[in-house]
């Protein structure tokens, strides 16, 4: 199954204050770019993750992020971002920012 546009779309909201974004279908998910660089994709099933590693990665488990699992068990490096700044539409923003500096 492949994320809808409106799933596509709810994301440009949550991260609206960040700008300069664009997406790539991909897989049945979508990545998203700030200015061409990756730091985020929607997963089929319509989770938000963020690119992290390290201690960005440390500061996202710490909010009790999981991170990106692929079927057969493989870890990528990106978490889910923050179940209370699904909500908030500035702290999605910062956890984006905060994505995008660590890169």
């Amino acid at each position: 199954m492949s994320v809808s546009d409106d799933e596509i779309a709810h994301v440009y909201e949550v991260f609206d204050a960040i700008g300069g974004l664009s997406h790539r279908k991909m897989m049945g998910g979508a990545s998203f770019y700030c200015e061409g660089q990756i730091f985020a994709i929607l997963s089929s099933d319509g989770r938000i993750f963020l690119k992290a590693k390290g201690p960005f990665a440390e500061s996202l488990a710490a909010e009790g992020s999981t991170k990106f699992e692929m079927e057969d068990g493989r870890g990528m490096h990106y978490w889910t971002l923050p179940d209370a700044a699904l909500d908030d539409p500035d702290l999605a923003a910062d956890w984006g920012r905060r994505a995008l500096a660590a890169l």
